[in-house]
Order: C-alpha cells, then structure tokens, then sequence
C-alpha cells in the first residue's frame, strides 16, 4: 500500500438543507509520483461533491480533499447515522484501491401537510369527505386527529382516529360529519368546521372545510303546503257563514192537517209502575298483589276469577368501557382503548373508543369517574388526582388486565372531582392523552415514552391550578 488517508473529522452532523464539510488528507507513501482519483460511494452519494476531484502527489507529499455534504430537506434524508465513503483510485496502481469511511449524521425535521377532499360537502344528514395527510419530513408522524366548528353544530367520526405515517407517505382518513338538528323546511345552511392533526410537543394542524346542510323539504313545498292549508281553511269559514236554510214542506202540511182534526176522547192514563230499585252487590276489596311474591295472587273466597300478573321490566345493564373494547376487538384486531365519562349532573356516558371525546366542553360540567379498559397492551394502569385531595389512595394504583374495567376517582358527592390523572400501559408502550380542563380547553396530546424509566403520563390540569377536568381523549 503506498497511499495514508485521514478524515478530519470521521464523523459529522448535518441538518437537511444545508451542508457539512470533511477534509480527507492523503499522502503518496511509494516512491513515484502518482494521480489519484476520488469518488464518493454508499447512500449519501448523490449529496457529496468532492473538490478537487483528482490530486497528483509526489513521493512524500501529503495532499488534501474537501467533501461537502448537502442532503436536500426532503422524506430522502432519512434522520439518523448514514455511512459514507470515498474510493481512491491511483492512477499507476488501478488495482490498489482504498476506500476510507467515516459517518454523517443527518438531523430529524418534521413537515406535515394535510388537505380536505372536497373542502366543501353537502347533503341533509351527512357529509363525507376525506382528510389527506402527507409526511413531508424525514421521520415516522404519529398524531391523533379530530373536528370542531362553532357552536358545535355538527358532530364528527373519524376512521382512523390516529395515523403513524412513515416518512415520504400519505394516508386518507374517512371522516363523516352529522348535524346535530335536522333542517326540514328551508334553504340550504352553511356549518364551516375544521379538522385538527394533533402532534405531541407541536401546534396543531388545523384543515378547514364548510358542510353545506340542506333543508329535509324544499321551501317552495312549505309555501303550497301553507297556502292550500289556508284555502282550504277558508273555504270552510265561507262554508259555514253562507249554510242556506232548507225548510220542508212537507213537515208544514202535517202540521195543518193535525189541527183540524177533531179531538179524541179523553181517558185516564195509568202511569206505569216504576221498576223497581236494584242494589248492587257490594264488591269485596280487593288487595293489591303486585308487589307480592309469586302465589301472593291465590286469594280468598271470590277470588277465583282474576287475570295474569306481569313482573316489572328490569333496566338494561349500561355499557361499560370493557364492553365496548371487546366489541371493537372482535370487530377489528389490533390494539384498542375505550374509555367512558361520569359526567356531574349527567351521570355515566356511554363508552367511546380510540381518540373520541368523553365528557363535555364550554359547559361547566367536571368529570367526577374515569373508566378505562385495553385490549392489545397487557392491561392498563393509572391514578386519579382531585381538585381538593389530591391523590385519594396516594402511590396505590389501580390496574386492569385486558379486556377489564378500570375506574379513577370517586363518585361520593363528598369527594371534589377529577383534576388530573395517571395512565400507563401493561406492556410498557406508548399511550397518548389529551385532557380539557375549565377555562384552559384542551391542554394539547401527550404521549409516554417506551424508552423512559416512568412508562406512564399524567394528563390533566397542572396541580397548582386546581382546575376541573372536563374532558379526555385516549388512543394507544
């Protein structure tokens, strides 16, 4: 070998965009002069530009290279250590080939685009159109997704409720819009709303749209209803106001023929006795047997002729969050959280699943229960904190295998209700919330980190505030 390479330095940190750069020095080590040629290898390649790219060197002489790294700012530039080398080709010796190699470090950026498709739909109960979001960075987009409009007109399905998009991808996500009052009579209205992609540690992306609602009947329909309603109305009223007056003729000529007739003689007319008074049989009393247990109907004496009692009706069972994970396990396979709401002043909400909002916002109303159920996660684990006490059972945590149902908080009216929570996965995964909390709306998504020695996140109100949990938001 009659060359020596060095790269200063061996490694080195670029960010897509812009550009780095490594000096190579060589030295002829033989004893004749020699002409070596450079050449960059590997992925990175077509964003290296060595100068120059041939450099003659006499025995003993030590010349040097200079390679400039520019990855473009685009899904290409994978995020993370890229090898990299350059072959030297001396020109006497072709075949004593050298190729030293060092590492560049290609920093992560994150660009999302998201786009309606169409921005404007219409229809009278439903509207369906479809949310694009492209990852335009160069590493994996995991977010959550949901809608909003003013006034809360309209309420909002997603499938799915949260995407992981690898870098230079595109998802489509179906999303079907329903207005919360049906317009039966009238023009169209217009409901703009907007679509959010949520990121953990960003602003949302906000996508707005317009759902055009038309009226259930046309209003020109309306119109003639109301005009024949009102002709037929008066045709009545006229009706009745100009009746003509029949007589009949007939009744008049018995009436003067009665007159003249002469007179019967008169008798006496014995009155028909009067039938005589019956009373009815007193009805014995009869006890009341509906809340008796069974045979409480055989009574005694003249009771013998009764009906067939029938039991009250039990209430149906209310659906649990474990209910619905195993519904929607056995639908779609895969990992699932389902989650529901004890509402003051409301009661138990029925379950929702995978990003959907439990509880309620811009009205008041705190969450006093949460109740928490998995599949695909080896159970869930959490602890719920109170706006007065703070932690109730202090560092005891509840915790529910998969497919069971577990509860944070307390329903006693003496207990303040939920400020905040703990949630962790049985497996250690990932699990992302987002919590609204009183005068402060939503508090943004946050997700727990795998790699981090507490596998859990708290959501909720920070606890010096002492603010009200409202509403939440889960997926895994």
């Amino acid at each position: 070998m009659s060359l020596w390479t060095s790269l200063e330095p061996a490694s080195v940190t670029v960010d897509p965009g812009s550009r780095a750069t490594v000096r190579l020095r060589v030295r002829n080590t033989g004893d004749v002069v020699d002409e070596y040629r450079f050449e960059p290898v590997g992925a990175v390649a077509p964003w290296t530009v060595v100068e120059p790219q041939t450099l003659r060197l006499y025995p003993g002489t030590t010349g040097t290279v200079e390679l400039t790294f520019a990855p473009p700012r685009t899904p290409d530039a994978a995020a993370g250590p890229n090898p990299y080398a350059v072959r030297i080709t001396p020109t006497e010796h072709p075949d004593a080939v050298t190729v030293p190699e060092g590492n560049l470090t290609i920093t992560p950026f994150t660009e999302v685009r998201a786009e309606l498709v169409p921005p404007t739909v219409k229809g009278r109960f439903r509207g369906r159109p479809r949310l694009a979001i492209d990852n335009l960075g160069n590493t994996r987009l995991t977010a959550s997704l949901g809608g909003s409009d003013n006034g809360d007109r309209l309420s909002y399905e997603l499938q799915p409720g949260n995407v992981q998009i690898e870098p230079g991808r595109a998802v489509f996500v179906e999303t079907t819009l329903r207005p919360r009052q049906i317009t039966w009579f009238g023009s169209k209205e217009e409901h703009p709303y907007s679509l959010s992609v949520r990121r953990s540690g960003a602003q949302p992306l906000e996508v707005d749209g317009t759902f055009v609602q038309r009226g259930f009947l046309p209003r020109w329909l309306a119109t003639a209803l109301s005009i024949t309603m009102a002709l037929a109305i008066a045709f009545v009223m006229i009706w009745l106001a100009y009746k003509p007056q029949v007589r009949s003729l007939a009744s008049e000529k018995l009436q003067e023929a009665g007159s003249t007739a002469l007179p019967s003689p008169s008798a006496p007319v014995e009155s028909a006795p009067a039938a005589p008074k019956t009373s009815a049989p007193a009805v014995a009393d009869v006890p009341d047997t509906s809340g008796d247990s069974a045979g409480g109907g055989s009574g005694g004496g003249g009771g013998g002729g009764g009906g067939s009692s029938s039991g009250a009706t039990a209430k149906p069972k209310k659906q649990t969050a474990a209910d619905a994970v195993q519904a929607l396990a056995a639908r779609s396979d895969g990992r699932h959280i389902c989650y529901r709401a004890y509402v003051a002043d409301r009661g138990w909400q029925d379950p929702v699943c995978d990003g959907a909002i439990a509880g309620t916002t811009g009205k008041g109303l705190p969450i006093k229960e949460l109740n928490i159920a998995t599949v695909g996660t080896k159970g869930v684990n959490g602890n719920g904190a109170h706006v007065n006490e703070g932690w109730l059972t202090g560092a005891k945590w509840s915790s529910a295998a998969d497919g069971a149902d577990m509860y944070l908080g307390s329903l006693k009216e003496a207990v303040s209700p939920l400020q905040g929570f703990t949630i962790g996965l049985g497996d250690g995964s990932s699990v992302c919330q987002n919590a609204h909390i009183k005068d402060k709306g939503w508090r943004g998504v946050g997700c727990s980190d795998p790699g981090a020695k507490d596998k859990w996140i708290y959501g909720g109100s920070p606890m010096d505030w002492k603010l009200q949990l409202e509403a939440v938001r889960f997926t895994v």
